[in-house]
């Protein structure tokens, strides 16, 4: 049985595109750190592309790390997390859960970046529950809620303490409303 995380394939394409959107608003932190490394810019499109069905997930699956890779080559924690919400939308094509990932790193990273990190956070928060259609809100009301599942990125892990975690469950009670 697959994890509730999963979600369908019609819905992980359609929670892919506001995850990109998500991952590209903070992609300047890791692109002015590093301007010639194209992987997260590479994720994020291609993650569009897997959204409108021009790629298929077996691939997207198999390309899904190249942008996590590519915070290993910043220094800067508002680049690194930046890098990571790019892989966590890369993600998508394999679990549908990784968009609740990538609007976390997004926010991390915006906050990382302001000298006020509450408000960053919180406005980089508003913006993301905005942005997302009617659609993309009913295919994330599926997934469980964070550290209650183990199968997938929602369980006790790395998304679940900190700053992400608290954002995903901001995203996910604001959901539910």
């Amino acid at each position: 049985m697959p994890s509730p995380q999963s979600l369908s394939e019609a819905d992980r394409r359609l929670v892919a595109a506001w995850a990109a959107d998500c991952a590209e608003r903070v992609l300047v932190f890791f692109e002015t750190e590093a301007p010639t490394d194209g992987r997260p810019r590479d994720a994020i499109a291609r993650t569009r592309a897997f959204a409108k069905g021009e790629l298929d997930t077996a691939g997207e699956i198999r390309r899904r790390f190249v942008a996590g890779r590519a915070a290993q080559a910043v220094n800067s924690p508002s680049a690194v997390a930046a890098a990571r919400a790019a892989a966590q939308s890369a993600g998508v094509a394999h679990m549908g859960a990784h968009a609740l990932g990538a609007a976390a790193y997004a926010a991390k990273a915006a906050g990382l970046a302001a000298t006020d990190q509450a408000a960053a956070v919180s406005d980089e928060i508003s913006w993301q529950l905005e942005h997302m259609n009617a659609h993309v809100r009913a295919a994330l009301r599926q997934l469980p809620p964070l550290g209650a599942d183990s199968a997938g990125p929602l369980g006790p892990g790395l998304l679940a303490s900190g700053i992400l975690g608290s954002t995903i469950r901001r995203l996910q009670s604001a959901l539910r409303q």
